[in-house]
């Protein structure tokens, strides 16, 4: 937690009631973003993505797998974040797992719509092989490396971000092994198939401090805050998930006003995200 004097902190709300906060910015401006593709090179794609002083890499492996019984025609994602304890005293010990298990679960509902898939904003059904025997299971790591604030919408780019990068090998089997119980596949070797991320949301928080909310809060920020909203909102303007954390509660009109929010704050950092990403792909391939 960040310890803060008295004056501080009315130094802090201040600033964002007058809408200047303490390093510049108004309210609803992010911090610097870099993004750097391809840091992980056994992953399928990776990532590394800085808002700010916060730091963070996602990777994604792809492996071969059985769809659900539920989900036959759609492969599965799974998504993990780890806390290095070396990037903020609180994720040393419990601390740590906890906001791991927190920040994984809020991924899960803003990338993946939740339990039932509904809104998803990562296709599901693109990686399927043969339904109901074959499909791609994707592996999302996430690794908080420094942190200064605004870890999920970092997250957020970062896996959009290692998405982006990733190559899907291309499978080929005989026309007649689809119906066999155990087909055969070959996953070629030279042969990838980009991953469609034309869908995929960015997350952005809006975190309320006083009467006022804000994007992008560093950790001072969080440290005044009554509670924060995350959207996630694709390229379309739809919304693919909603998470909330904080103890105070929200009235629905308030809500409302800050999805509207986050949807209009979303196209600056889609935009943003999107130059970023073919600058760093572009560099990558030059080296």
């Amino acid at each position: 937690m960040v310890g803060l004097s008295l004056g501080e902190k009315h130094f802090i709300q201040g600033g964002i009631a007058q809408d200047l906060r303490s390093d510049g910015r108004n309210r609803l401006t992010f911090r610097p973003i870099s993004v750097e593709t391809g840091v992980i090179p056994q992953a399928n794609g990776s990532a590394r993505v800085q808002i700010g002083a916060t730091d963070v890499i996602a990777s994604v492996k792809a492996e071969l797998g059985k769809p659900s019984a539920l989900q036959p025609d759609k492969g599965k994602v799974s998504i993990y974040v780890d806390c290095s304890p070396t990037a903020a005293p609180i994720f040393e010990g419990w601390g740590g797992e906890e906001l791991s298990a927190e920040l994984s679960l809020a991924l899960q509902r803003c990338l993946l719509g939740g339990k039932s898939g509904a809104g998803a904003g990562i296709d599901l059904s693109s990686l399927s092989i043969i339904e109901g025997k074959i499909c791609w299971d994707l592996y999302i790591d996430g690794l908080v490396v420094s942190q200064d604030g605004n870890i999920l919408d970092a997250l957020g780019a970062a896996i959009k971000a290692a998405l982006s990068n990733t190559g899907i090998p291309k499978v080929n089997f005989t026309a007649n092994s689809a119906s066999d119980e155990q087909p055969e596949v070959d996953v070629s070797d030279e042969e990838f198939l980009q991953f469609d991320t034309s869908g995929v949301p960015v997350i952005v928080t809006l975190t309320k401090v006083g009467r006022h909310y804000i994007v992008d809060a560093t950790s001072e920020e969080e440290s005044q805050m009554s509670s924060a909203v995350s959207v996630s909102i694709n390229r379309q303007g739809h919304i693919c998930g909603l998470t909330k954390r904080g103890g105070a509660g929200l009235d629905p009109s308030v809500i409302l006003d800050m999805v509207s929010v986050g949807k209009h704050v979303s196209e600056q950092l889609i935009n943003k995200l999107d130059s970023e990403i073919s600058a760093a792909e572009a560099c990558e391939e030059e080296s």
